[in-house]
C-alpha cells in the first residue's frame, strides 16, 4: 500500500514527532511504500495567495477557486502545491499527525489544506463526498490533546471529541472522497510517564501493522 504521512508539529522530540516516526518506521517495515510531508521541516507556507499559481486567470481580482480551476486546466499550480497534490493523488492511505490546538488543526496544517485541496483538482461539481475525487482512498487522523480523556466525552469539560473532529473528518476528508478510519488519539501525553508513552507508541505500531484490514467509520452520526 502507498501511504502518505503528514506531520504538523514544530518539535521532532515531541510525542507527535515520536508518533510520526513510529508510523513511518512501522509501515515501511511492513512493506508499504511511505512518503512524508513534514510541514515545519519543509517550511511550508500556509498562507494562500497568488503565489499558489504560475499564472493568473484574472490579474485584477483574486478569487482563489477561479484561479484553482484555471490552474487545473493549465497545469498552473506552483511547484510546492503541485508536489503536495501529487502525493495525495499517489497514496492509498493518508495519515495526519498533529496536536489538537484550539479545538482544531494547527495553522500550518489548515493552511496546507487551504492551498492543496484545490477546486477542480481535488473536488468540484458533483465530485464530492461519496463521489469525491479521492473515492477509494482512506485517511486517518492521529493526534494528541492537552487534556485528559474524560474532558473529551459528551458532557465533559471540552465536549465530545467526535464532534470536535467532525469538521475535519467530514468537512475536509470525506468532502473530497476519502473514507475515514477511526482516529488515533493520545490524551494528554505531557502528563504521562515515559513507560506509559512507550506503551502507547507500541499500541499504535500494533494498530498500523493491521491497518489494511480496518473498516472505515461513519462520521456522519455525530
Amino acid at each position: 500500500m502507498k501511504i502518505l504521512v503528514v506531520l504538523a508539529h514544530p518539535e521532532h522530540q515531541s510525542f507527535n514527532g515520536a508518533m510520526f516516526r513510529t508510523a513511518v518506521e512501522t509501515l515501511s517495515a511492513a512493506g508499504h511504500e511511505v512518503r512524508t510531508s513534514d510541514l515545519h521541516a519543509m517550511a511550508f507556507d500556509p498562507v494562500s495567495g497568488r503565489h499558489n499559481f504560475l499564472g493568473a486567470k484574472d490579474p485584477d481580482y483574486f478569487k482563489q477557486q477561479i484561479e484553482e480551476m484555471n490552474a487545473t486546466e493549465t497545469y498552473g499550480f506552483a511547484e510546492d502545491i503541485e508536489e503536495e497534490i501529487q502525493k495525495i493523488e499517489w497514496c492509498d492511505l493518508m495519515i495526519w499527525q498533529f496536536p489538537l490546538w484550539w479545538f482544531g488543526l494547527p495553522g500550518i496544517l489548515k493552511g496546507w489544506v487551504d492551498r492543496v485541496f484545490a477546486m477542480g483538482r481535488t473536488y468540484g461539481g458533483d465530485r464530492i463526498y461519496a463521489d469525491g475525487v479521492f473515492k477509494g482512498k482512506r485517511a486517518m487522523l492521529s493526534l494528541t490533546t492537552g487534556g485528559p480523556a474524560p474532558a473529551y466525552v459528551k458532557g465533559g469539560f471540552n465536549g465530545d471529541i467526535n464532534a470536535i473532529l467532525r469538521p475535519v473528518q467530514r468537512g475536509m476528508l470525506q468532502f473530497v472522497g476519502f473514507e475515514v478510519l477511526a482516529p488515533q488519539i493520545v490524551y494528554g501525553p505531557v502528563r504521562l510517564q515515559q513507560d506509559q508513552r512507550t506503551k502507547l507508541l507500541a499500541a499504535y505500531a500494533g494498530r498500523l501493522k493491521d491497518i489494511t484490514g480496518e473498516t472505515p467509520i461513519d462520521v456522519g452520526i455525530y
